[in-house]
């Protein structure tokens, strides 16, 4: 599910950004003044871009990475935009997004920025079809490949935008990709062999995912985060679970695992967590341990 930008937001929103236009203006004319060292700040939208970003722009002179959301507030489902998200977009050059409709709720909020360049990782990568009036699944990131893809993205719009720091964005981004593609490799090795490779998952973060890996996610338990299933939803779940002999459910660390719980102990299929990397450790290796955690736990759930 697409967020949705909160009507209530909008008028302090506005209201902060005239007050951040002539706070802003007030600071670079003094920095000018003072002769200090330019820094050009990249914004990003939530975790994963922060994380992806953090490598692209590893030790480029001058250049500060910051995430604009809280590191816990997890993949943007029903997001409220705050003064302090506001404060993160002051001054910013680059705003890295996920795009694919995943920030869309931002647009009223970018539009008070006009000289913020917006870079969208998700171009070139082929979407997957939500069920109904959903639209396109935006949870690109959880794919390794996808990763991989957005990570390019990133450096070549950062690149193009910042020639004086092109080089470095472009070793940085060929260096990020072979750990990623790597870490692809190792997951590849240690689950093509399964045979058993139904999954139910706990909400629609993990198609592109299963599509990775080529698993079979055979039920969502709850279709909107923070939304608990319906007793008719959870039933249907528990007779599929029980119709496919599927042997693990798995829950997401951001959410609670109530409904899982309540389908494991009447099917005696077993929780486990599965990680969609939108909250974590604000280190530029957290990616990449946050998939080798996954594939140890698909390794004990799916043997």
């Amino acid at each position: 599910m697409v967020p949705r930008f909160r009507n209530g937001i909008v008028l302090l929103a506005v209201a902060f950004v005239a007050l951040l236009a002539v706070s802003g203006c007030a600071k670079e004319a003094s920095s000018q003044m003072q002769g200090e060292a330019t820094t050009t700040t990249i914004a990003t939208s939530f975790y994963p871009m922060y994380i992806m970003t953090l490598n692209v722009a590893k030790d480029v002179p001058g250049v500060k990475v910051v995430d604009m959301t809280k590191p816990t507030c997890g993949c943007l489902h029903d997001y409220t935009v705050t003064p302090d998200d506001m404060k993160n977009l002051e001054g910013a050059k680059f705003f890295v997004i996920n795009g694919a409709g995943m920030e869309s709720f931002m647009d009223k909020v970018t539009q008070q920025f006009p000289g913020l360049k917006t870079i969208d990782s998700s171009k070139g990568i082929q979407l997957i079809k939500g069920e109904g009036e959903e639209g396109d699944n935006p949870h690109l990131w959880v794919s390794i490949s996808n990763a991989i893809q957005q990570v390019r993205n990133i450096g070549d719009q950062l690149a193009a935008s910042d020639p004086a720091n092109a080089a470095r964005y472009k070793a940085n981004t060929d260096a990020y990709i072979k750990k990623l593609e790597a870490e692809r490799d190792r997951m590849h090795l240690a689950l093509d062999g399964l045979k058993n490779r139904d999954i139910i998952t706990f909400h629609e973060a993990f198609p592109y995912f299963a599509k990775e890996f080529n698993l079979n996610i055979v039920g969502v338990i709850e279709r909107e985060p923070g939304s608990e299933p319906s007793a008719q939803e959870v039933a249907s779940t528990i007779e599929q679970v029980n119709k496919l002999k599927v042997k693990a459910l798995f829950a997401e660390p951001q959410y609670p695992a109530k409904a899982a719980e309540t389908i494991a102990r009447e099917t005696g299929a077993k929780v486990y967590t599965l990680d969609p990397a939108v909250t974590g450790p604000m280190t530029a290796d957290a990616y990449i341990n946050t998939m080798e955690a996954n594939l140890k736990v698909l390794q004990e759930a799916l043997r």
